[in-house]
Order: C-alpha cells, then sequence, then structure tokens
C-alpha cells in the first residue's frame, strides 16, 4: 500500500523574503515583549497574497480535470504564513504540531546575518555540528527525527485509510495508477487513488527540507543543500522507509515562486 504525500510551500512575505528563522503559533519573535509586536512579518506580505490568489484561481480553474491538490487528508504547519496560505488556497487544514519548524530559541525571528553577526561561534557551530542547539531552541539532528517520525506516522495512518476503503468498496488492489510523479515531474495527473493514501501539507521550507532529508536517507549535512521555493509542489511517493521524491514543480505554469 503506497503513499503520496505532497508539500505546498507558504507564499511570500516579509519573514521568508528576508530569510528569518520562523516562529510558529504561540510564540513571538525573540526580543519582542508585547504579544504581536513582531507577527506582522510572519504574515503574507501583498507580493505573496497575489500569488496565492493566482494559484488559488488557477486551482479552481482545474477542479473538474483534477486538482494536483486533491488529497484524503490536510495539514497544515502550525505557523501564520502556512495557516494563511492554506486559508487563500482554499484548504482547510488541520495544524500539526509535530510538523512545526525547527525551534530556534532566542534565534527565532532574526536573520542569519544578524545572529552571525552577534554570536559568530555559536552559527559556526551550529552549521557544521547537527547535534548542537546553541540557540536553546531544537538541534538539527532532534529536528530531522521529530520530522521523520511524523512522515512515516502520515504514512502509515494514510496507507491504512486507503486500504480500508479499498476494502469496502470491494476493490481489494494495491495499484497505484497516478502517474503525475514521473521521474522527469512530469505525467497525466489522472490519479484514481486506489490503493494510495494521498496527503497534503502546507508547510514551511524547513519541514520541506527535513523530510527530504528523511524520505531519501540523505545525511544530516544534505538539509543546508536543499532549497524550497515559494508557492512550490514537493512530492514523496511510496511509504514508510522506501520514498521517490518529485521536487519544486510551481503550483500552476504562470507561477515561478518568486516576484
Amino acid at each position: 500500500m503506497s503513499t503520496r504525500v505532497m508539500f505546498v510551500s507558504p507564499a511570500m512575505g516579509p519573514a521568508l523574503r528576508e530569510a528569518r528563522f520562523p516562529v510558529a503559533d504561540g510564540e513571538e519573535p525573540y526580543g519582542h515583549e508585547k504579544a504581536g509586536q513582531g507577527r506582522a512579518a510572519d504574515a503574507l506580505d501583498g507580493v505573496g497574497l497575489r500569488q496565492a490568489e493566482a494559484v488559488a484561481a488557477c486551482l479552481r480553474d482545474r477542479a473538474g480535470d483534477g486538482s494536483p491538490l486533491r488529497a484524503t487528508a490536510r495539514y497544515v504547519s502550525p505557523t501564520p504564513r502556512c495557516r494563511r496560505t492554506a486559508d487563500v488556497l482554499g484548504l482547510a487544514a488541520e495544524p500539526l504540531p509535530g510538523l512545526a519548524p525547527c525551534a530556534m530559541g532566542r534565534w527565532r525571528g532574526r536573520t542569519l546575518d544578524e545572529v552571525a553577526a552577534a554570536e559568530p561561534d555559536a552559527v559556526a557551530g551550529w552549521l557544521t555540528d547537527p547535534a548542537t542547539a546553541p540557540h536553546g531552541g531544537e538541534s538539527l539532528d532532534h529536528f530531522l527525527a521529530r520530522v521523520g517520525r511524523r512522515l512515516d506516522t502520515l504514512s502509515t495512518a494514510a496507507a491504512a485509510t486507503a486500504k480500508n476503503a479499498d476494502t469496502d468498496t470491494g476493490t481489494g488492489t494495491d495499484t497505484d495508477t497516478d502517474t503525475d510523479t514521473q521521474a522527469d515531474g512530469t505525467g497525466t495527473g489522472t490519479g484514481t487513488g486506489t490503493g494510495t493514501g494521498r496527503i497534503l501539507v502546507v508547510a514551511e521550507p524547513d519541514v520541506i527540507r527535513a523530510a527530504t532529508v528523511h524520505a531519501l536517507g540523505a545525511p544530516p549535512a544534505a538539509f543546508w543543500r536543499i532549497d524550497v521555493r515559494p508557492l512550490t509542489l514537493t512530492e514523496l511517493g511510496g511509504r514508510a522507509g522506501r520514498w521517490n521524491l518529485v521536487g519544486g514543480r510551481p503550483l500552476h505554469h504562470g507561477h515561478h515562486g518568486h516576484p
């Protein structure tokens, strides 16, 4: 029984544009004492909102011949920009704490350049040793393990749901006729879904990078070599322990991720 996990990255906003460390729901950027004082940067800006609305319109136009975001379960990283992106795309998605961005402690909401200027030795250690967490938050090793566990759990649950659905309908097959994840990223997108659980996650870029590292069995250092652009689709198809990757596909042909 196979699973398709489709990750959608959030639309552009000030924090993403400035490459600030993410801030999860219930947190404030470090140093902002008043609630909500620093949260505006974590929302979508005008450009990001227009891009998300364009994607939403494209998805509505394709509703008749199969949306690329059709799924049996939808989740969202618990951050303002991911929740807002899901809302604009018309996706009713459940927040999952296990898919929160890496907890960055006193670095949250700050840029890497700002932190490097203030704590050069700490940043150097953090970039080279995945077991360290000089910011007082979560180490890269811990973050990769957390996202990996959640990915495998979602896969197992989705496969079980799909199997039960096949049993209820009497098909009992384990055939995935989806063809939209070929090696070159093309395909017909027919996607009957028989025997396949389809999961959609609007996720922070670092969560998508961590899931990719886990799925491919790559070393932690690979995390730093993956670039996830705004409003793109990254797909993992297979099952826990054996995945195939299709990455970076725009959600419609007229959008290229950056303004």
